[in-house]
């Protein structure tokens, strides 16, 4: 891997010489040698059926998750290293430390390790213009504040294009400002931290984000790209696992649960669809993922169709 990524690089600007190559792997074993060594990293180690089928039935008690029956390689790789960093020689073994004996640092870097935190800015484009040309304008027309909820908010960018669209729409209506806030929720707080440090590299920034909300909504720093201190005030982040209570976190008006759904089995969609419905205003509205659905799951929502897309809205 390393060989092929400085390859393209050379490639992109001269061809791949002789002495280009032998100064591409002096380059490379430069950068191995500056690689930290933290485990001892059991590549051959394959998690078998009967502790698959174990380690799968924890996930989804402790978070709901479901794995499904071909993930072997993944959880194999990721589990390793944990293995290796706590010193268990096995998976029954260390199902059986976090049975008997509690250790929220372990139980959280497992479920670190098994969460999928892919995301990007605006995602799936027309969420936020149902946001910004419907949504926001009705329900200031109440003439309170507006409170929204990114669940399954991964590192931030969710939370944050909210935000952006929130001073989009502000700069339409002058003189006219409702204050909107925004909670994002999510099981990691590896990734809330991310998000709370508001700082995004090179690769992530470009991802559904123009260039002019790049130019607009950030500041370049060392580390990268950070979100503006007027786009982050309006969020805040908090863990929450979305197979316990929401009561602590209030009533909502918009709440974005997109690709979070894909992960559960049918009676833990049903168990979150009730529970966001127990959290919403009157009248609320749902976004979720392009292949999630509630029908199947709680006759809580109605489809409302707009002319940029649909949305759910509580009935009643």
């Amino acid at each position: 891997m390393w060989l092929h990524v400085y390859c393209t690089r050379a490639a992109r600007g001269r061809a791949c010489s002789p002495a280009g190559f032998s100064d591409t792997l002096s380059r490379i074993r430069h950068q191995r040698a500056r690689l930290p060594v933290s485990s001892t990293f059991r590549d051959d180690f394959v998690i078998d059926s009967r502790d698959y089928e174990e380690f799968s039935r924890f996930l989804s008690e402790c978070c709901g998750l479901v794995l499904g029956d071909s993930r072997q390689y993944l959880v194999s790789s990721r589990l390793s290293r944990l293995l290796d960093e706590f010193g268990y020689k096995s998976v029954p073994e260390l199902l059986h430390a976090m049975r008997q004996a509690p250790n929220p640092r372990l139980r959280t870097r497992v479920i670190d390790a098994m969460t999928t935190n892919e995301t990007s800015w605006f995602r799936d484009g027309f969420p936020f213009e149902i946001l910004r040309h419907v949504l926001l304008p009705e329900r200031a027309e109440k003439g309170a504040g507006i409170k929204v909820w990114s669940s399954g908010c991964s590192s931030g960018q969710e939370a944050y294009s909210i935000s952006m669209v929130v001073s989009e729409w502000e700069e339409s209506r002058p003189r006219r400002v409702v204050p909107v806030s925004i909670m994002g929720t999510d099981l990691s707080e590896k990734i809330l931290d991310d998000a709370r440090r508001a700082v995004y590299d090179g690769l992530s920034i470009v991802r559904g984000l123009s260039e002019a909300r790049r130019a607009r909504f950030f500041e370049t720093v060392a580390e990268g790209h950070r979100v503006r201190p007027e786009i982050q005030r309006r969020c805040r982040f908090q863990k929450l696992n979305l197979i316990d209570s929401y009561a602590a976190l209030g009533k909502f008006d918009i709440v974005f649960c997109r690709n979070v759904l894909i992960y559960f089995s049918a009676e833990t969609k049903r168990q979150v669809l009730d529970g966001i419905a127990r959290q919403m205003n009157p009248g609320g509205y749902l976004f979720l993922g392009a292949s999630e659905t509630a029908g199947p799951y709680t006759q809580a929502f109605e489809t409302v169709r707009t002319e940029y897309g649909s949305v759910l809205r509580l009935k009643g």
